[in-house]
């Protein structure tokens, strides 16, 4: 028996690969008639980093609205990119935009955050892309290792393309 896969969990660091790897991930949806949930996890500031901000901002409620623009800049980032890749397609295949059932970004840590939504939606498979950070992640992000090593359901994890 194949396995279904009616769940895909799209993750995104809006990098200029993460476009690249959306294609495969709506791909995917296109072939299987899966529903593809996007994510994108603004990693959460450190202790250190946070008392650093709270310094600087003098009144508690500053350095909570400069986290809160953390977020929104992130969610006005990926609302953009979403315009940009479907105003690139044919019109037959502006269709596939209900394949969309939801986007959302969360402040955490990013494998994990990765990990904990694709079991709370109940995801089936997660497409990724990878980006390479100098010798020791040749192949991989950092990110895209430990989620390849924690998960428990098939991911795809999408390399740079070849300019």
């Amino acid at each position: 028996m194949l396995p279904n896969v009616n769940k895909i969990l799209y993750c995104t660091d809006l990098s200029k690969n993460a476009v690249y790897a959306f294609r495969y991930a709506v791909y995917l949806a296109k072939q299987t008639d899966a529903d593809i949930h996007i994510l994108k996890v603004v990693e959460e500031l450190a202790s250190d980093e946070r008392l650093t901000l709270q310094s600087y901002i003098l009144n508690h409620s500053g350095s909570r609205e400069f986290l809160q623009q953390r977020l929104a800049h992130a969610e006005q980032q990926l609302q953009d990119r979403l315009e940009f890749f479907w105003s690139d397609l044919e019109p037959n295949e502006l269709a596939l935009q209900d394949k969309i059932v939801g986007c959302e970004v969360r402040e955490g840590s990013p494998a994990q955050t990765i990990l904990e939504r694709a079991e709370a939606l109940e995801c089936d498979m997660i497409v990724m892309g990878a980006h390479e950070k100098g010798w020791l992640q040749a192949l991989l992000g950092s990110v895209a290792k430990e989620v390849l090593r924690d998960s428990r359901i098939p991911i795809l994890v999408v390399p740079q393309p070849t300019e």
